[in-house]
């Protein structure tokens, strides 16, 4: 009769009810002996296998299992769909809020970190850092609805003539900015006060080649107010999206035409708006696909400042001129000597010939539209409306989220140092460094010691992964600068809000923002600075920093906990860091070396073979189709580097597991749920991408996100991973093991 749990008071009933083969008078001394070995020895044996045997009862165990249970479909076959298997009841119990155009376990955990902001950010304490208490000002601005609504649109009609006005919302814009208009003289001024880079993206950033310095780069338009460019076409899918986009143009203008007391001719409006629209269409037909943008070395093009002039001449347009009126107002000099980085010289040439077909007017119309659209945010209700029917056709939402979480979401994003300290104090635990950083250790070494098996990369190539791979610096919860009062208050001493005051907070951001990278021109990279903040469900790998990024907000469950079975952190966390630290070798990361550095080094021979393992992704991938976006095959090439990560990622971590169980054996199950470790570390990580899209979004996402969705992060790397199907027992003819596996890392 098989046991499956034996209590300790069982064992020992159990132990003493046998009786005797022999009276103690007839037993030997040797004998005796010999008999208490081979008891002492049983009883170990019992032991240890009544202790793997033990379920699991601790609150997080339980909890554990229950979350597994609910969000899982027991009764399809995880050989046949491991997605829906694993997150089969999590989309049946839940349904996309009317506020979001996607709904995940991610932007679970975000709902609840914002609740934990709401809560900071409401609590006044006194004697805390300047710095704190400015992002509670800014929150409270935000907030406070009744004044927004009583200003209505007035801030933004105040501060429009300082960039030179919008021409279709007032009249006689040629007498009063014509004469004196000049195009560069837009877009500094949108650049360097508010953060808005139209027809040319003009930034300061690392030097891909010396990632200790900073340099000017000249890139193409960065957003399109449609997302990408295939929607332009208006076609299909796309035609209620352009619609409503025209459509909010015209109602914004009329708005503030309204406000202003001006005379409506909706027609006239049309004619300006339509020709807003076509010159917005042929910028995006001038700018590189995403496809052309994936080579790193491609992109690099360095040069002096002066050869934009003579190599790329736009009409009436001075380079050297837009470069010092941006410049100019951080107080640093630009020779034409200098050198520059130009990302995107085929765009710059498309846009000689495409300006040349529009007025000034017509520049000055798009270049304001595009700042005004994105600014309704902070105005009243009327404002905010305006944009009501362009976010339905564009994601599918009906409603805004609720205003605090909008707010939450803002100041965190602004003042990220002083929002991670309020949510560090209130919900981090420090034991979670710890632990995290013994699983990176492991799965490091995991990578390293895998590159031993790649057969196809040569000793040379893999000589320089393992360098640059121990070479890997990580961030684990947060900065301890943050910590420091002192630290915070310098950083964000230069910002003053007013709780009455939101839409000009809201530009005091935009210019600080981007004063600060401006400044950074003459100031070398320091590689210590995280790249994030901690109130943040995320993780990050930095190229130029080769650093790898776990804020506080992503350590919780289901990804971690310290009291989480090992085999859920190391299938949520683990795969994580195997994620993030494949990043470094994947198709963009791999042009970078230890350093950070954009440089060769890699052997011709291993670089080919590497490209011909990614093609295999790429076609493994580009071959699913999405039912939620009208059966759209995904983008094999955008996806191919979060794809490498997610495949290398699994490996990793599942292999970094079964060397903890090697050294201290196996966990005690989880209650009432029928699954081996295992099995439970391949569930937890399919958990983490349950999710679904509204059919608008997903489309979107297909053209415009370099993830694929979470359903085929899921089936893709498991079919890659052999273990997983050893692990669930599955024959060779079921759908996820496929005939043919991918592997590249």
């Amino acid at each position: 009769m098989k046991m499956l749990y034996c209590a300790p008071g069982e064992f020992t009933q159990l132990a003493t009810d046998r009786k005797p083969r022999w009276t103690s008078l007839e037993i030997g001394l040797t004998t005796i002996v010999s008999l208490l070995f081979i008891v002492i020895v049983s009883l170990i044996i019992l032991f240890a296998t009544h202790k793997n045997d033990e379920i699991c009862t601790t609150a997080d165990c339980t909890q554990s299992a229950s979350r597994l249970l609910e969000n899982m479909d027991a009764t399809v076959d995880p050989c046949d769909n491991f997605y829906q298997y694993a997150c089969g009841g999590w989309l049946k119990k839940n349904i996309i809020p009317e506020s979001t155009s996607r709904y995940s376990t991610f932007d679970i955990l975000r709902d609840e970190l914002e609740v934990i902001l709401k809560g900071v950010l409401e609590q006044s304490v006194e004697g805390e850092a300047a710095a704190l208490t400015k992002a509670k000002t800014l929150y409270k601005s935000c907030t406070n609805e009744s004044l927004i609504e009583v200003r209505g649109g007035a801030p933004l009609l105040q501060m429009l003539p300082d960039v030179f006005e919008w021409p279709i919302a007032v009249d006689d814009w040629e007498a009063h900015y014509g004469a004196t208009w000049r195009l560069e003289d837009v877009v500094a001024r949108l650049n360097e006060k508010y953060e808005t880079q139209l027809l040319v993206n003009f930034f300061v950033g690392t030097d891909d080649r010396d990632s200790n310095s900073h340099i000017i780069h000249f890139d193409q338009q960065s957003s399109l107010g449609l997302l990408s460019r295939d929607y332009y076409s208006c076609s299909g899918a796309y035609g209620e999206a352009c619609r409503a986009y025209e459509q909010f143009m015209v109602d914004l203008a009329k708005l503030i035409r309204t406000d202003r007391e001006l005379v409506i001719n909706e027609a006239d409006i049309r004619e300006e708006v339509t020709r807003v629209f076509d010159l917005e269409k042929d910028i995006a037909n001038a700018t590189d696909t995403p496809e052309d943008r994936n080579n790193p070395v491609l992109l690099y093009n360095k040069m002096e400042l002066g050869d934009m002039n003579a190599n790329f001449t736009l009409e009436t347009f001075n380079w050297s001129y837009l470069t010092a009126k941006i410049m100019n107002t951080v107080n640093i000099t630009v020779p034409d000597t200098e050198k520059i980085i130009n990302y995107s010289p085929n765009y710059y040439r498309k846009l000689n010939v495409l300006l040349a077909k529009y007025t000034k007017r017509d520049l000055q119309n798009y270049m304001v539209w595009r700042f005004a659209m994105n600014m309704v945010v902070g105005l009243s209700r009327a404002y905010r409306d305006t944009r009501k029917a362009f976010r339905k056709a564009l994601s599918g939402t009906t409603s805004e989220a609720a205003v605090w979480r909008q707010c939450a979401l803002y100041v965190n994003n602004n003042l990220e140092n002083s929002v991670g300290r309020l949510y560090v104090q209130e919900a981090f635990s420090e034991k979670s460094k710890e632990l995290m950083q013994e699983m990176i250790k492991d799965i490091r070494e995991v990578f390293i010691s895998n590159l031993d098996d790649l057969t196809w990369m040569d000793a040379q190539t893999k000589k320089a992964a393992e360098e640059k791979a121990r070479a890997i610096r990580e961030r684990i919860g947060y900065s301890d600068n943050i910590m420091e009062d002192q630290f915070l208050n310098n950083e964000y001493k230069d910002l003053n809000y007013s709780s009455e005051e939101y839409f000009e907070n809201i530009l005091k951001n935009l210019e600080f923002a981007q004063k600060k990278r401006l400044r950074k021109l003459r100031v070398k990279v320091n590689k210590e600075e995280w790249v994030t903040g901690a109130a943040v469900v995320n993780a990050f790998y930095s190229s130029s920093k080769n650093q790898i990024v776990f804020p506080a907000g992503i350590l919780q469950p289901p990804f971690f906990s310290k009291g989480q079975t090992k085999s859920l952190n190391y299938g949520g966390i683990g795969m994580v860091i195997g994620h993030e630290i494949t990043h470094g070798f994947d198709d963009n990361g791999r042009n970078y070396d230890k350093d950070g550095d954009l440089k060769d080094w890699w052997t011709p021979d291993s670089t080919q073979r590497f490209l011909e393992l990614s093609k295999c992704i790429v076609d493994q991938y580009g071959n699913f189709s999405w039912d939620l976006a009208n059966g759209i095959h995904l983008n094999g090439n955008n996806t191919l580097g979060e794809n490498i990560a997610d495949n290398g990622g699994i490996r990793q971590a599942y292999q970094a597991y079964k060397n903890y169980v090697a050294l201290h054996g196996e966990e005690p199950p989880l209650p009432g749920i029928n699954l081996s470790h295992d099995q439970l570390f391949f569930l937890n990580f399919a958990q983490i991408w349950c999710g679904t899209h509204r059919p608008k979004q997903a489309i979107n996402s297909i053209k415009v996100d370099v993830h694929s969705p979470g359903k085929f992060r899921v089936l893709g790397s498991l079919q890659n991973f052999p273990e997983f199907a050893r692990a669930f027992k599955c024959s060779k003819n079921s759908y996820m093991v496929p005939e043919n596996v991918c592997r590249v890392w």
